[in-house]
């Protein structure tokens, strides 16, 4: 076809040169570091190759690179058991732990039955790989095609993110040869570059999130997305550094395997390299140090193992830790500066962090005005220069600055011996810094034993800071269920400032405001009138929903069910006092001061103990709350219980006072119509096993709920066990 203009040529010849070229230009990238095209050319011929494939969908591959820009969001992850388990690595901290290792692993090849060196002064080649700091991932691939990407866990089975390794362009989808392994599981790691985690970081500023602590942090949290559209939007990398299970002679050492698996287009680590006995490699160690700052992934030490595979299988492994294997770690560096005043920064969820302003000051190659004081408890009982001692953190102090993840800088210490005498100590908020709504401290006044507080929340539902996140919750299927009013929708009617939405009770009011709602983009009268409907149909859910979508710290899904069969109404709830909020957890006296029954098996279930209840009573008889009631009452939604059970017989049967689990796929029940299907029937259905569970219901590919149910004693119904139950419970 040389000669012939792309555009003139037919689907079925472009769509396949177009996808080769973008493979190629993928290898080029993230295998041979050597880019062929820049950014802008690959989304321009990924386009073109997009709009080819949906105008002939005869032509669609699953594995077109099309297919990495995302698809349908899934339901949430299964587990998969590791053929060959992911060892943990151990670590040494100086370079005399190094020689140690390496000197057990001379001992250790210099044995009888291992057979392979005949004195331990023989040098081993080793090789040394940047340890980078992201999440461990096992690829699994059959006929050269990827099936199952999943997770380290606990290293003998870990979910399932082939959904997310998927929409990985660094990830091969299918190997570059015609002959691969029947069986090749590639192991390595997914991390996010340094340049992708600043600009996240300054889209969360932008939007007033959250920062991401570190970029470990970020791409664990981008893996434990269930939508595959935003894990593309995050662009994480990867690198191969090891394998599991192979059904063929693949290669005999470390640096063979990284030569064919970067044939294969899996890319590895450029900076890896071969060493003849420790001396080099410490040598090794030391030149990466110098070098790694400048690199766009974050790494905390260098690995270093025995290069050759039958020397590993000699040498074998702990019960945790291969004997062949071993990670260095830098120290971080740290550097001082003058503190110069404490900002209080409220979160999405209300948490309320301590900043540093610091005099700038240099620190692994960029300079730092910022760091985190991570909670007011550190504030109060921070270490100082004097190992052993602590002191509480005050303005004007000389404070120790170092990196987490050498990217977020945070402050880990005081000079103690420069304090200067009008340093002032640093007074955490008693409300919000930015509604001045009430503060909820962690853990809560009065605990037994003196905790340093681990966190301060605002509490209030409708603080600015929160409300974004909070309106997206309240609108969720599984709160308001209010059809059309999705992240998007809402984003959208903020970003209007002439529509006032920035309370709960504001969404039920955008009826009044539906010419400025048709004036927003793509927002045409069928959306709107669907809206608006969406809206006026979510005023009648009734009193658990509302206690579910308001966020309430303590008060899920489950919680608020409970409240609502105690209470008729918001009026019955709001009348009582905190001890009426948790009978189960009540003295005999006390219970029978409120006329409960001495058993605690037969009081009332609210979902709320002794710990959790003063926080839900001091919230529901805040003024932000009545203010959040007063105005959802005025726009009609309703606040009745329309699960009150007072006067009702009380629930009979197999499920009635149980406290049950579900997990795993069941053929003939979506998993939320069989939870309000029990739950009618008088169950209490939780997400997690424990002691006090009574009964999990197992489906197809349960996993690790079922393990511990089954390490546990609880009883485990099937799904025909729990069909032939509900027969006879419906008579």
């Amino acid at each position: 076809m040389r000669g012939v203009p792309p555009a003139t040529r037919k689907p079925a010849q472009r769509v396949p040169e177009l996808r080769a070229l973008l493979r190629r230009a993928n290898r080029a990238y993230y295998v041979d570091h050597a880019p062929i095209m820049s950014d802008p050319e690959f989304d321009r011929l990924l386009a073109e190759l997009d709009a080819l494939e949906k105008a002939h969908p005869e032509l669609d591959d699953p594995d077109s690179p099309t297919h990495r820009v995302g698809g349908e969001p899934i339901e949430g992850f299964r587990t998969i058991a590791h053929r060959v388990p992911m060892l943990s690595i151990d670590n040494a901290y100086d370079t005399t732990e190094v020689r140690d290792w390496y000197a057990r692993v001379l001992k250790g090849l210099s044995r009888d039955d291992a057979g392979l060196f005949d004195s331990t002064s023989k040098d081993v080649r080793l090789v040394c790989d940047p340890k980078i700091d992201g999440l461990a991932i096992s690829l699994r691939y059959e006929k050269g095609r990827l099936v199952h990407a999943v997770t380290r866990g606990d290293g003998v089975k870990g979910d399932d993110v082939t959904h997310a390794a998927r929409v990985i362009r660094a990830i091969p989808l299918v190997l570059e040869s015609t002959t691969p392994p029947h069986v090749l599981e590639v192991r390595g790691e997914i991390y996010l570059p340094i340049s992708e985690f600043e600009r996240i970081n300054k889209e969360r500023e932008a939007q007033d999130e959250d920062l991401f602590m570190n970029p470990r942090n970020a791409a664990a949290g981008t893996l434990k997305q269930l939508d595959p559209g935003a894990i593309a939007q995050r662009r994480l990398g990867f690198v191969a550094h090891g394998r599991g299970e192979i059904d063929t002679e693949f290669a005999s050492s470390y640096t063979d395997l990284l030569a064919q698996l970067r044939a294969l287009g899996v890319p590895t680590n450029r900076h890896s390299i071969a060493c003849e006995g420790i001396d080099k490699a410490i040598k090794a160690i030391e030149a990466f140090d110098r070098a790694r700052h400048d690199l766009d992934y974050a790494t905390d030490g260098m690995v270093v193992r025995v290069d050759d595979f039958a020397s590993q299988a000699a040498l074998g492994t702990t019960s945790k830790s291969p004997r062949w294997i071993m990670a260095y770690k830098y120290a971080p560096e740290r550097t001082t500066t003058r503190l110069l005043k404490v900002e209080h920064q409220v979160g999405k969820t209300g948490k309320i962090t301590p900043r540093a302003v610091m005099e700038p000051v240099l620190l692994s190659g960029t300079t730092v005005r910022h760091a985190t004081l991570h909670n007011y408890g550190r504030v109060r009982d921070a270490a100082t220069e004097r190992e052993g001692e602590r002191t509480d953190i005050r303005i004007g102090d000389l404070v120790q600055v170092e990196k987490a993840g050498e990217i977020i800088p945070q402050v880990v210490g005081v000079v103690l011996g420069e304090r200067p005498k009008n340093a002032a100590k640093v007074t955490p908020p008693e409300a919000c810094p930015r509604c001045a709504g009430p503060v909820e401290i962690e853990p809560p006044e009065g605990v037994e034993q003196p905790l340093l507080e681990t966190a301060r929340r605002c509490v209030n539902p409708e603080c600015p800071a929160q409300i974004r996140e909070k309106l997206v919750w309240f609108a969720g299927r599984k709160q308001m269920d209010i059809d059309g009013l999705g992240e998007k929708t809402i984003d959208q009617i903020l970003a209007e400032p002439s529509i006032p939405l920035a309370t709960f009770a504001d969404i039920f009011r955008l009826h009044e405001h539906r010419e400025k709602l048709l004036a927003l983009d793509r927002m045409g009268e069928k959306k709107v009138d669907n809206l608006l409907a969406g809206i006026e149909s979510a005023k009648g859910r009734g009193l658990a929903k509302v206690l579910s979508g308001m966020g309430i710290r303590y008060v899920g899904d489950t919680t608020s069910k409970l409240l609502a069969r105690r209470f008729k109404d918001l009026d019955d709830l709001l009348s009582v006092g905190e001890e009426s909020l948790r009978p189960k957890s009540l003295s005999r006296d006390a219970a029978r001061a409120l006329g409960f029954p001495d058993d605690p098996a037969d009081r009332p279930e609210t979902g709320l103990g002794k710990d959790t209840a003063p926080a839900v009573h001091a919230y529901l008889r805040s003024k932000a709350a009545r203010r959040t009631f007063d105005d959802l009452a005025r726009v009609g939604v309703d606040l009745t219980s329309h699960d009150y059970a007072a006067g009702r017989a009380a629930p009979q049967g197999p499920f009635a006072g149980k406290t049950i689990v579900l997990t795993g796929t069941l053929a003939g029940y979506d998993r939320e119509t069989l939870k309000a299907l029990l739950e009618g029937m008088g169950a209490k259905v939780t997400g997690s096993v424990s002691k006090n569970t009574h009964l999990v219901i197992a489906g197809n590919e349960a996993g690790s709920k079922l393990t511990k149910a089954q390490d546990l004693g609880v009883e485990i119904w099937d799904e025909a066990r729990l069909n032939d139950e509900l027969a006879k419970a419906n008579g």
